[in-house]
C-alpha cells in the first residue's frame, strides 16, 4: 500500500483480491483459473472509470508471479515480485499506456520484446491500459501473438470503450465486465476510510459523495479527499458544505419548486430557482435532477427510501408521496417530455439560465390536479394521450393539458377547413413534396431532393429514387419520418439502380444553358462581341414589368 501517498485514491488502492469491493465474481473466477492452471492468454477488463480495471490487472499480475503462490498471496509483507509490481518497476511486468503509444511500431517493439523469456518470475506480463486507443494496424499486428503466445507470456487489457476494440481481439481474450459499485457498498467503504483519516463528516455528506461518484470508487475517494481538505480544525463537514463545494443543492428546494409549479406560483418558483443558480449549480445538473424528481413522483408508490440510492432522505420521500397523490400521472409524463426537450434546447441557447426559467414557466401551463370523482374522465383522457405522439408539438388536441397563449386563441373556421383539406389531399407528386418542404421550412430535405435525388417513380405512399454520391446518409430516414408526420401514413422509399429523371437542379441548369445559348445567337449579343471581343455571357435575368 502506498503509505506515503497523500492522495486517498492511491493511498487506499487495493493490493489483493480481498481488498476489491463490488467485483467478487471477477476475483473468484480469476483465482479459480489460476489454481486450476487454466490461465487464459489474455484478460480483458472493461467498465466505467474508477472501478478497478488497472488495479485488478496489477493484482492478476501479482497472483501469477507471487513468490508465495496463489494460495499464500502476499497481503501485508509483500515479496520482492509483488512489491516491484505495486511500484510499476518489475522487469517482467510491462505497463503500457495505449493512449500515448498507439502506433503499429510500438506494438512491434512489444512483440519483439516478448520473444525473450522472464528473468526473475514465472510469467512475462504486458498490461495495456486504454487498449481501445491502439490503431487498427496495431491491433492487426497483435492478433497472431495474442492467439498463440509463448507459455510464459500473458496479456492484460483494460478499457472503458469496449465497442472500439475489434471483435477479432475481443474473441481472443477472456472478458470481464466490471460493474458499478453499489451505493451501500461504496458508502461503507468511504466511511471506513474517513474514520481511518480521522475526518469529521456527516453521513448525509458521504451519501451525497456516493451519489455524485455514480459508482466510481476513484471519484468517491477524490471527492472525499477534497471534502477533508476543505475542513477547518474541529469543524464537521456536513451536507450544506458538501452541496456548496460540489455544486449540488438541497433536494427539498427542488421539491418545493415542483409543488409551487403545480400551484402556478410563478414568482416564487423563479425566486427559488435563482437562489439555486446563485449557489453555482449548472443548468444541466438542475435539469437532470428535475428529471430524477419526476421519476420519483411517477413511481413513488413502487419505491422505498433505500431504493433511491441516497438521492432522498425520509422527510423528502414522504413529502413527494404526499404531493404525488394530488398530481395526475398524465401530467407527469408531459413534464418528462418537456424536460427532455429542454435538455436539447440548452445546447443551442447561449444563456442557459434564461432557458431554464422559461422552462419552469411553461410547466405551469399544464393542469396539475387530479379531477375528484372523475375516474372515467381520467381513463378517457389517458387513452387519448396514448393515441398521440407526446414528443411532437403539443397542441389543443392533447385534452387541454397545455394552456399556453397560442392554444387560447380561437382558430378561424375557414383556416381550420383549409388545414383539414390539405391533410386529406396528402402528397400526390414530387412537386407537392418540394412545396410542402418549403412550407414546413425543411431546407435541408428540399436541398437534397433538388440536387442529389433522381426521381424514378412516385406512387401512392411509395417513392422510388436513385441518387448521387453527395446524398446525406440519413436522408431516407429523415424523409420517411417527415412524410409520416405530414400525412399520418407510412411511406416506402426505395433506392433503385435505374438512373431515373435528372435532378431538379440539373433541369434548371440545362434550361439556363439553353436560354444562354439562344441569347448568344441574338443580334444584340453579336453586336456586343463586335465592340468587345473578349465579352462572355454568363447569366440572364428577366426584365421586371413596370406599370
Amino acid at each position: 500500500m502506498n503509505k506515503n501517498s497523500k492522495v486517498l485514491a492511491l493511498k487506499y488502492r487495493p493490493q489483493t483480491f480481498d481488498d476489491l469491493i463490488g467485483q467478487n465474481y471477477v476475483a473468484e473466477t480469476i483465482v479459480n483459473s489460476i489454481k486450476s492452471n487454466k490461465i487464459p492468454n489474455a484478460f480483458l477488463f472493461t467498465g466505467i472509470r474508477g472501478i478497478g480495471k488497472t488495479t485488478t490487472a496489477r493484482i492478476v499480475a501479482k497472483s501469477l508471479n507471487c513468490l508465495n503462490g496463489i494460495e499464500n498471496l502476499c497481503k501485508d509483507n509483500s515479496c520482492e515480485n509483488c512489491n516491484a509490481i505495486s511500484n510499476s518497476s518489475h522487469i517482467d511486468v510491462l505497463e503500457m499506456d495505449a493512449a500515448s503509444k498507439t502506433g503499429v511500431d510500438d506494438v512491434r517493439d512489444l512483440i519483439e520484446f516478448s520473444r525473450y523469456g522472464p528473468t526473475s518470475s514465472r510469467y512475462k506480463i504486458f498490461i495495456i491500459d486504454e487498449v481501445h486507443m491502439l490503431s487498427k494496424q496495431a491491433f492487426n499486428a497483435l492478433l497472431k501473438t495474442l492467439e498463440e503466445p509463448p507459455e510464459y507470456l500473458k496479456f492484460i487489457f483494460a478499457t472503458t470503450e469496449i465497442k472500439k476494440i475489434p471483435i477479432t481481439v475481443v474473441s481472443r481474450c477472456q472478458r470481464f465486465d466490471l460493474s458499478r459499485i453499489k451505493s451501500s457498498e461504496l458508502f461503507d467503504f468511504i466511511k471506513k476510510i474517513k474514520d481511518k483519516e480521522g475526518g469529521r463528516t456527516t453521513d448525509e455528506a458521504l451519501k451525497l459523495i456516493v451519489k455524485i461518484s455514480e459508482g466510481s470508487v476513484r471519484d468517491a475517494l477524490s471527492l472525499l479527499d477534497r471534502a477533508l481538505l476543505s475542513l477547518e480544525k474541529d469543524k464537521e463537514f456536513d451536507l450544506n458544505a458538501a452541496q456548496k463545494i460540489f455544486g449540488y443543492f438541497d433536494k427539498s428546494q427542488l421539491i418545493e419548486i415542483f409543488r409551487l409549479i403545480l400551484q402556478g406560483e410563478e414568482k416564487k418558483v423563479i425566486e427559488i430557482y435563482r437562489k439555486i443558480y446563485d449557489q453555482g449549480v449548472e443548468p444541466k445538473i438542475f435539469i437532470n435532477d428535475f428529471l430524477e424528481l419526476i421519476y420519483y413522483f411517477k413511481n413513488i408508490n413502487l419505491l422505498t427510501v433505500e431504493s433511491t440510492n441516497f438521492s432522498l432522505n425520509d422527510q423528502e420521500f414522504l413529502k413527494i408521496k404526499q404531493i404525488s397523490d394530488q398530481v395526475d400521472e398524465q401530467v407527469l409524463i408531459l413534464f418528462w417530455q418537456f424536460t427532455i426537450r429542454t435538455l436539447d434546447e440548452l445546447e443551442i441557447v447561449s444563456n442557459q439560465n434564461l432557458s431554464i426559467e422559461m422552462f419552469l414557466m411553461r410547466l405551469m401551463y399544464l393542469k396539475s390536479s387530479k379531477p375528484n370523482n372523475e375516474k372515467t374522465k381520467k381513463e378517457n383522457s389517458f387513452k387519448s394521450i396514448e393515441k398521440k405522439n407526446i414528443s411532437s408539438d403539443l397542441n389543443t388536441d392533447t385534452i387541454n393539458q397545455i394552456k399556453n397563449i397560442t392554444q387560447e386563441k380561437k382558430i378561424n373556421p375557414e383556416t381550420k377547413n383549409e388545414i383539414k383539406a390539405e391533410d386529406k389531399n396528402g402528397i400526390n407528386s414530387f412537386d407537392q413534396l418540394l412545396k410542402i418542404c418549403s412550407e414546413k421550412k425543411e431546407v435541408r430535405l428540399k436541398y437534397e431532393l433538388e440536387k442529389n435525388v433522381n426521381l424514378v417513380s412516385f406512387d401512392k405512399n411509395r417513392i422510388e429514387i436513385s441518387f448521387n454520391d453527395n446524398l446525406d446518409k440519413d436522408f431516407v430516414k429523415d424523409l420517411s419520418l417527415k412524410l409520416f408526420e405530414w400525412t399520418n401514413e407510412r411511406w416506402i422509399i426505395t433506392l433503385s439502380k435505374t438512373k431515373g429523371e435528372i435532378s431538379i437542379k440539373e433541369k434548371e441548369n440545362n434550361e439556363k444553358l439553353k436560354f444562354l445559348n439562344k441569347a448568344k445567337e441574338s443580334e444584340l449579343y453579336k453586336a456586343v462581341l463586335n465592340k468587345f471581343s473578349d465579352a462572355n455571357l454568363i447569366d440572364i435575368k428577366p426584365k421586371k414589368n413596370r406599370d
